[in-house]
């Protein structure tokens, strides 16, 4: 660690002076206030421009106004197709500024996956890129909605309008440039925000064991709250810099990126693709001091040659998620990148992001075992819980029951950044959320000092490259393939991954499958994450079943790891 940099105890220390009480407030407000205190400081920084706090406050004023004028009403829902390009930050305060519940997409979607999030959302606008990598979002509207440019379509009646991003090819739709401009013509000279912080300020989409994506609602003050609570459990120093490549539709990029460094007038080096070369490029160019990776990411960059050529001296810290890493991994991370804090948490979008994290101070056994406890959240947490973030508990998996501390179960909990519920699944809602406690699906148990371990899943779900999978869709399109009978896809450990997908496929009588087309097909289809990584041909007389024949997905997941072992 640099040694300009305080210690851990001075750090959370003056984070704690700075925010000698918790004052709810909406997002725009957030940015508002950040600006008054650190105007000229840089809030993003890309290889081609910097962003201060002044400048972004500006930005989202004029966006939100244009908004304002396109017809956003307070409660209206605007979709974000964005991935971390430098407009992400102002347009996302924006739509807060306007009224409006961001309503940001995972921008991997394919077409019948976007289809069904933009129907189930009922955005009045949608602002969004006009491609990225090989995904053609204006030609995915022409499939969805044709007509989209010129209003509600029969198929998205509640569109009123598209934003692009890019406007080439498209001169009749809007850009982001002409509704910034809409704005600057018809500022609003707001002053109070429209909206109180206990509104929805986010719907943030996950999957589910349906089939389909639900939609997770989040307050303003929800999102601050877990915020807050990383920058002190991280022990942020003043103005923290933060690199990171995951999207900021997730809570993982958005809370602890760019919120959390807001706290102490920190700044995001956000990118929109991972690559290691780009990683040691941009901490050497932007001075950043912490990462954000998952398991994945840090075994390439360990594997990466300019980990020898780069100047990696400004970065001394490493946020972790999505699955735990082994302790030799943690080590290398000190000997080849000189991190010397390391932190892992653990969460769920329903619960507000990460709630649990290891502490950097925590020896490394800690961060291996568990996955860290209970973020420290003083003024913004549980006044009852000594500050805690939120209170975890668990309950039989079967009744619901309460279990005694310590006994493995469900893990549950219950906090005031907790989701108000599913938008428009009323069902799907009262199974997650009861009496005030989410129930997570995770099963695991909470040690005598507070820690969380993680044991197994109650539901089919697992997860891949810090993604969740649903199961169920990726059967359903395999099972499309001629010559198949039956599939089952699981999550097997996978060292890269955490958990990578596999697909056990039972072929019709007589007939052959050809694992190299089902591939393809999961490519051209599904979103990457989704794409399993194996697919293994099964009897159906070979498939472990229950006495009244239901097939034992943990026995497909411990045989097909006993056979990818042998290769």
């Amino acid at each position: 660690m640099s040694p300009t940099v305080p210690s851990i105890d001075e750090r959370r220390a003056a984070l704690e002076a700075r925010h000698p009480e918790w004052h709810p407030r909406t997002l725009d407000r957030l940015l508002d206030d950040a600006a008054d205190e650190f105007g000229d400081r840089p809030l993003v920084l890309t290889d081609d421009r910097s962003v201060t706090y002044a400048q972004a406050r500006d930005w989202a004023h004029r966006l939100g106004d244009g908004l304002t004028a396109l017809g956003v009403e307070p409660g209206d829902h605007v979709g974000l197709l964005m991935a971390n390009h430098v407009e992400f930050t102002p347009l996302k305060f924006a739509i807060a500024r306007a009224g409006g519940v961001a309503v940001p997409f995972n921008f991997l979607y394919r077409e019948a996956e976007l289809a069904y999030v933009l129907q189930q959302s009922r955005c009045r606008v949608l602002i969004s890129m006009t491609s990225f990598g090989d995904l053609d979002y204006p030609a995915m509207l022409d499939t969805i909605a044709p007509g989209w440019a010129q209003g509600p379509t029969e198929q998205l009646p509640d569109l009123r309008h598209v934003v692009l991003l890019d406007g080439s090819g498209h001169p009749d739709v809007l850009t982001v440039a002409g509704l910034e401009r809409l704005g600057a013509e018809q500022p609003q000279g707001r002053s109070a925000p429209l909206r109180a912080p206990d509104d929805v300020g986010d719907i943030l989409y996950t999957s589910g064991t349906t089939g389909t994506p639900k939609g997770v609602m989040v307050t303003h003050d929800a999102v601050q709250r877990t915020a807050y609570a990383s920058a002190l459990t991280r022990a942020f120093e003043d103005g923290r810099r933060i690199l990171f490549s995951l999207p900021c539709y997730h809570m993982f990029g958005y809370v602890e990126g760019l919120l959390a460094t807001m706290f102490v007038g920190g700044a995001i080096v956000p990118r929109t693709a991972f690559s290691p070369a780009d990683y040691f490029a941009s901490i050497e160019r932007h001075a950043a001091s912490e990462m954000l990776c998952v398991p994945t990411m840090t075994v390439a960059l360990l594997e990466h040659p300019d980990r020898h050529t780069t100047d990696l001296s400004s970065v001394f810290a490493l946020l972790s998620g999505a699955a735990p890493g082994p302790a030799w991994l943690w080590r290398k991370v000190e000997e080849d990148l000189g991190i010397t804090e390391i932190t892992t948490g653990y969460g769920m979008t329903e619960c507000g992001g990460a709630m649990t994290m290891t502490l950097p101070e925590d020896p490394t056994e800690r961060h291996t075992s568990t996955v860290g406890r209970t973020k420290l959240a003083g003024v913004a947490g549980l006044p009852d819980a000594a500050g805690a973030l939120c209170v975890y508990g668990t309950a039989d998996p079967e009744s619901s029951e309460r279990l005694s501390t310590g006994a493995e179960g469900e893990l549950i909990s219950t906090g005031p950044t907790h989701m108000l519920g599913f938008w428009d699944k009323p069902e799907q809602t009262a199974q997650a959320l009861r009496d005030g406690w989410i129930f997570s699906g995770d099963l695991g148990r909470i040690d005598e000092d507070g820690y969380l371990v993680l044991t197994g899943r109650t539901k089919e779900l697992y997860k891949s490259g810090g993604e969740l999978v649903m199961p169920k869709e990726v059967e359903e399109l395999i099972a499309s393939v001629d010559g198949v009978s039956q599939v089952y896809a699981v999550g097997v450990p996978d060292d890269r991954w955490g958990e990578a997908g596999c697909a056990w496929v039972v072929p019709e009588p007589g007939a052959e499958v050809d694992t190299d087309a089902v591939l393809a097909l999961c490519r051209e289809r599904l979103a990457r994450f989704k794409v399993p990584k194996h697919v293994l041909v099964v009897a159906a007389d070979d498939l472990p079943t229950t006495p009244t024949g239901k097939v034992q997905k943990f026995r497909l997941v411990q045989r097909a790891s006993e056979q990818l072992a042998k290769g």
